[in-house]
């Protein structure tokens, strides 16, 4: 259909951390290639982590894109 996949990351921590750009010393807090954190850890406060899965998808012939988000839980 014309639509590409878009994006560095495929989801991120869920917290409060503004996430416009996947600086190299916050990658920890991405699901990213380089982040070799076990996404099963615990975070602050030693709390389970939880993850926010997302789909980028563009359609640059169209100029126009949109994304999916939903939560995700590693058992």
């Amino acid at each position: 259909m014309g639509c590409e996949l878009s994006g560095v990351h495929s989801g991120h921590l869920v917290g409060a951390f503004p996430h416009e750009k996947v600086p190299m010393d916050k990658i920890a807090l991405y699901t990213t290639e380089g982040n070799a954190k076990k996404m099963r850890s615990v975070g602050k406060g030693r709390f389970l982590r939880y993850y926010i899965s997302e789909v980028h998808l563009i359609d640059p012939r169209k100029g126009f894109g949109g994304f999916f988000e939903q939560l995700s839980t590693v058992g």
